[in-house]
Order: C-alpha cells, then sequence, then structure tokens
C-alpha cells in the first residue's frame, strides 16, 4: 500500500520551496495552534460560524491584546487553520475556521497526536540528533535521568504527560480490538499470555467477549501494579493474573502452557535484533500448536499517506524518547524479525479499524 509520492518527485519547485519553509517554522507554529486552543480562540471563532470575528473581537473573546490576537490569527491564515473573509466595511478581516481548524478542534485523533507531542515528545525532540547518534532516548532527560527508557518512567511521569502517553497508545489500538476479539477466539483459547499488556485493556475486553478464557499480562512492574487495579475493578481478578517482568532481562522466562500469545503495539517498543530475542523466548515457551498473535500499525500498511506519516513521525518519538532504537516498522522487516526466531506466518488480516491495523497469527516451525 505504499504511495505514489514515495517514488516520484513531481511537486513544482515553488510548491517545494513552500513546504521547507513550513518545516523551518514548524515549531513556533505548532505552538501557535497550541496559544490558539489553550486561549479558547479556535472554539470561538468556531462558534461565530459564517459571520466570523475580527481582531478586536478575537481579543476580547480571548482576553489578550489586540497584537497577540493579530499575530495568532496571522500565522493561523498563512496554515490555513483559519480562512479570511471581508467585514461589512471592508476596512477589517473577519477570521471563520477553515477545514484544518475544524480538525484541529473537533477531531479525536488529531487532538491525541496533538497532546502526545506537546506534553511528551516536545521538550525531548530538541535531542533528536544525539538519540541517534548514541542510540539512547536522550530527550527523555527532560523528565529526568534515572530511567533507561519511557516504559520504566511511566508511572513517575507528571499527571498530564502520563494521560496524554496512555490516550495516544490506546487510541490507537483499542480501535482495531472489535475487530480482532472475533478473529483471535475463532478457536477459542482457553489460556492466553498477553505480553506487554499494559492497562489490561485487551485482557478485560477478551474476558467480556469470552467467558472461559484466562490471562496472564507479563509486563513491567508499573504497568502490571496498574492492571491489577483495573482488572480489580472489572471484576477479573479470578481470571486475570500478572507477572512483572522486564522480557529483556536474560534471566526472564515467558510461562509455558499456553495456548496462545497476545502482542499488541508491543514489539515496535524495541529494535529488530530485540523481537527476534523475544520471539526466541517465546518459542521455548510455546508449542507448535500455540498461536502467536501480533497487532500492530505497519506503516507501509495503511491505506492514506496521513497514516503512514503519522507512524513514521511516531518513529522518531521511539528514538528521542521512548527506547532509542524501535520505530514503526514496515511489514516485511517485522516479519522477518519474527520468522528469524522460528515462528512462520500463518495468517495476515490487514485494515483492521480506522487506523488500518495488521493482525499477524504466526506459529512456531515444527
Amino acid at each position: 500500500m505504499e504511495h505514489d509520492a514515495y517514488f516520484s518527485d513531481k511537486i513544482p519547485a515553488i510548491d517545494a520551496k513552500f513546504e521547507a519553509q513550513k518545516i523551518s517554522f514548524s515549531p513556533l507554529t505548532f505552538q501557535a495552534v497550541r496559544a490558539l486552543l489553550e486561549l479558547g480562540i479556535l472554539r470561538k471563532i468556531s462558534d461565530s460560524g459564517d459571520t466570523g470575528l475580527n481582531r478586536d473581537e478575537i481579543a476580547e473573546a480571548a482576553g489578550i491584546s489586540v497584537y497577540g490576537a493579530g499575530v495568532l490569527a496571522e500565522i493561523a491564515l498563512g496554515m490555513g487553520v483559519l480562512k479570511l473573509r471581508p467585514d461589512d466595511t471592508g476596512t477589517d478581516g473577519r477570521f471563520v475556521l477553515g477545514k484544518i481548524g475544524w480538525f484541529l478542534l473537533e477531531d479525536a485523533m488529531t487532538a491525541v497526536n496533538f497532546n502526545f507531542v506537546n506534553d511528551v515528545c516536545y521538550q525531548g525532540a530538541f535531542s533528536l540528533a544525539e538519540s541517534i547518534r548514541n542510540e539512547k532516548p536522550r530527550g527523555l532527560s527532560v523528565f529526568g535521568d534515572q530511567w533507561k527508557t519511557i516504559y520504566e518512567a511511566l508511572s513517575s511521569l507528571p499527571e498530564q504527560v502520563k494521560k496524554s502517553w496512555f490516550d495516544f497508545d490506546h487510541f490507537y489500538s483499542d480501535i482495531a480490538f472489535p475487530e480482532a476479539l472475533p478473529i483471535v477466539f475463532a478457536s477459542p483459547p482457553r489460556r492466553l499470555f498477553d505480553i506487554g499488556g499494559n492497562t489490561a485493556k485487551w485482557a478485560i475486553a477478551c474476558c467480556t467477549y469470552n467467558s472461559d478464557v484466562e490471562l496472564t499480562i507479563v509486563d513491567l512492574p508499573g504497568q502490571t501494579a496498574a492492571a491489577e487495579l483495573n482488572i480489580r475493578a472489572a471484576g477479573f481478578a479470578g481470571r486475570i493474573n500478572t507477572l512483572p517482568c522486564d522480557v529483556l532481562e536474560t534471566k526472564t522466562a515467558f510461562p509455558a502452557g499456553g495456548d496462545a500469545v497476545w502482542m499488541s503495539q508491543f514489539l515496535d517498543c524495541f529494535s529488530l535484533e530485540q523481537v527476534t530475542a523475544i520471539l526466541g523466548k517465546i518459542a521455548v515457551a510455546v508449542t507448535t500448536d500455540a498461536d502467536i498473535w501480533v497487532l500492530e500499525p505497519l506503516w507501509d500498511m495503511q491505506r492514506f499517506a496521513a497514516s503512514a506519516y503519522s507512524l513514521q513521525a511516531t518513529s522518531l518519538y521511539f528514538t528521542c524518547m521512548a527506547n532509542g532504537v524501535s520505530k514503526m516498522y514496515r511489514f516485511g522487516e517485522l516479519c522477518g524479525a519474527i520468522e528469524k526466531a522460528g515462528f512462520e506466518l500463518k495468517t495476515a488480516h490487514h485494515d483492521l479499524g480506522s487506523n488500518s491495523y495488521s493482525l499477524l497469527r504466526f506459529r512456531k516451525k515444527s
């Protein structure tokens, strides 16, 4: 599903130069949008409908100076966030909401992405080049120097940062769950291991969907502690257990006896070499009859260029904030890393959910 724009360079030079200027000023324009949202300006202009607001009215509505209203409205005009229409006298412009502004104001995915970048990534992104040189998430130091990866830090991050991280994580994977559940339970597993189970959303969804399945969540101690709270609240403490551990530790071994293993948006948290190592541990624990399910958003399997772009950009978060070595993968490279551990791909369901997730089923080679 790779898009034609990856293979051709047909953009006119004048348009290419404009795109280059957008990139050059993007940190400032991002913060301008943040200000437009936080000051309530986009909402006020949206509420004004086709009438729109002029600078004086924007200033009064937001409680700021006419100067401040002017600089924000003008850059929003340049970005296409706002549009201009002449007022009755023709002496001043009236600003109305553009289509881009509508998505910034009303679209859930855009809001999740925006808050994630602002709260989790923005300050740390300044260390991207250093992160690439060292293969370590140098940007994470904006929150403290005591962690090697963001996963160790999650339970200790500021509340707003934590909220934006989990909102981002859940928004994407959860959307595919309703379509994934019937596929996984077409041949119902009785015992399922959820590796990287995070806050137990998948485990709880499984127990709600199937009355017999039992699960074990394998994740870092901070995540399993949060998962246990959610499990008890959902009433599934008797059917969902947790195993706190670091999957990369040499001494970590996965429990045996499972009918299926589930990994949702988990393997993109590791380098390809680490993916192979993790699957090698799974291979020791499972039989040739066990299904290994991998749910991932693969950027070359996306329907829309905007979705692929978002995933490619998310790779930069992994580089500078999360761990320094992982990324959002292409279909072939992820499958290749899993197959190196002794597995073979049995089925692939693409285009699950509105965000085009891929659900891959592997089994150990006999």
